[in-house]
């Protein structure tokens, strides 16, 4: 907590309680059990004076409150004055009205895709979308294609046109389905992308590439003066964050490629998570422990990022998801009484799937000086018919997880080489050092019964809400992204080449802007 100028009884008492649990050689066994899932905190910092101090400083945060809040629709988004309303997406607690729009929404897109089915059309989709229009989508059909699906879905997201161009090639035209996801409707990279999509129609002889568009957005009639009509116009709201909106019409193109039930196994599995963070009592709360843990790691222990280990290669881009979903939502320097925030929060997210990433940061992660805590995701069961792969795959990684508390003192060291191999003992005290392992380095385990619909989402909502909890204790407000923003104005101001722009930033990118074309 470095730096702090002022902080509340409830904080010092949690960041003593943590300091001292840094003491304790064993902790004792957690594992909650979350909708299906289950998460092992045994090896993060923890003692029940810990865990009272925790709770004390949930109550000095009003926590609960809070979250009723999030599921009764109030103006929690301070800084934009509106609720963040994803949760009501899937069916949980929320007002009536909102219910009332989500159904509507829900049976409309049921119908499309019933329709799609019933007239076998678009063998191939190509969604078009960057940041939440892009990542929840994308990751859901990596994760999940492996199992029957009825359309090929491809992605385009990024400017370059490298991009749509791969999405595109080999794909006929006549039956390929655009999707444009933007909910503003005026996303650069999606309508560039869109615009390149449907040349590339008309080049193949679709005579009314908009007959094969439909539009994922917030703003219809935007859609509709695009050339899109109604009856293609798949609405969500402003009180749908970009990063939570895979819930909502945005994931049209999931339901499409891998069926409409897979799609609701998806949201019944976050509703299912939904309803154990709201109605669990914070001691055995999935989301909130883990929340608790990150500020021990984070604000108490000053460790600056967080790493994220799926052992199941189907979620590489889960990690993308979470970037995201955690720096977006938490890269905040003011609190929500607008005082500059004084001590550490926000870790930097990282991380690829095991055992990949043994090969890759796990050196670092073994004996930097600090290292980073992480989170181990595994599946219960093999799902591929190859039980001895899946068996190594669990094996690596209790092996690293346990390597990274345990770790070896010198002594140790010493002794190893004694017994492995005939090195004199000059050797030996010259090579011991270099085997030591500081250990104690903290971990989350995560099992997933499967990878099926259900329990992606149900981890998915289990972030969502970890998420929630930090921005509270925090005191941060996670659903804006000013940050964001303020890239985007200056891009905007670039590509429409303003030259007002030059007296706006510093001399080695108006230098640039000048060499490379951008403005006059």
């Amino acid at each position: 907590m470095s730096g702090s100028l002022s902080i509340s009884p409830a904080w010092h008492e949690f960041f003593n309680a943590a300091q001292a649990a840094t003491t304790v050689a064993n902790p004792s066994t957690r594992i909650l059990s979350a909708a299906g899932l289950e998460i092992d905190l045994s090896l993060q910092i923890h003692t029940p004076e810990l865990i009272t101090a925790s709770e004390q400083l949930l109550q000095s945060c009003d926590f609960e409150r809070k979250r009723d809040e999030l599921f009764d629709g109030a103006l929690i988004n301070w800084t934009e004055n509106r609720g963040a309303m994803h949760t009501a997406l899937r069916g949980s607690r929320a007002p009536e009205a909102i219910q009332q729009l989500v159904q509507t929404s829900l049976q409309k897109m049921a119908a499309f895709v019933e329709q799609s089915n019933q007239r076998n059309q678009y063998t191939n989709i190509v969604h078009l979308g960057i940041g939440g229009s892009d990542w929840g989508p994308r990751m859901v059909w990596e994760a999940l294609r492996g199992q029957r699906t009825r359309r090929t879905l491809r992605f385009a997201a990024n400017i370059d046109a490298q991009a749509i161009t791969a999405a595109l090639d080999g794909l006929n035209p006549h039956d390929t389905l655009l999707v444009i996801a933007s909910k503003s409707f005026t996303t650069l990279e999606a309508l560039t992308n869109a615009k390149r999509a449907l040349q590339w129609m008309r080049d193949g002889g679709v005579q009314d590439p908009l007959k094969q568009t439909i539009a994922l957005t917030a703003n219809p009639q935007a859609a509709q003066t695009f050339g899109i009509a109604s009856e293609h116009i798949f609405e969500f709201w402003d009180w749908v964050g970009g990063r939570y909106s895979v819930w909502s019409s945005i994931g049209l193109s999931l339901a499409l490629a891998l069926g409409w039930q897979t799609f609701s196994d998806l949201l019944r599995g976050a509703r299912d998570m939904d309803t154990h963070f709201l109605e669990t009592p914070t001691l055995v709360n999935a989301p909130v422990q883990m929340a608790l843990s990150s500020l021990v790691n984070t604000t108490a222990l000053n460790y600056s990022s967080q790493v994220i280990c799926p052992y199941d290669a189907r979620l590489a881009g889960f990690v993308m998801w979470l970037q995201q979903l955690e720096m977006e939502s938490l890269g905040k320097f003011v609190d929500r009484d607008n005082r500059f925030i004084r001590m550490n929060i926000s870790p930097a997210v990282w991380g690829m799937p095991g055992t990949d990433s043994q090969h890759t940061f796990f050196q670092w992660l073994h004996q930097d000086q600090r290292g980073a805590p992480v989170d181990f995701i595994i599946r219960r069961h093999a799902e591929s018919g190859h039980d001895s792969h899946h068996q190594q795959l669990l094996g690596n990684c209790l092996a690293q997880r346990a390597a990274l508390w345990k770790g070896q003192s010198l002594e140790q060291a010493r002794q190893q080489l004694s017994q492995q191999t005939k090195l004199s003992t000059q050797e030996i005290e010259a090579l011991a050092p270099h085997l030591i392992h500081p250990g104690r380095r903290p971990s989350t385990l995560i099992v997933l019964p499967d990878l099926k619909a259900h329990a992606l989402g149900a981890l998915l909502a289990l972030y969502e809400h970890k998420v929630f909890a930090q921005a509270v204790l925090w005191g941060i407000n996670p659903f804006d992204q000013w940050g964001v923003e303020f890239g985007k104005h200056l891009a905007r101001q670039m590509v429409n080449r303003d030259t007002a722009v030059l007296d706006a930033v510093d001399t080695s990118t108006a230098h640039w802007l000048q060499q490379l074309g951008l403005c006059d």
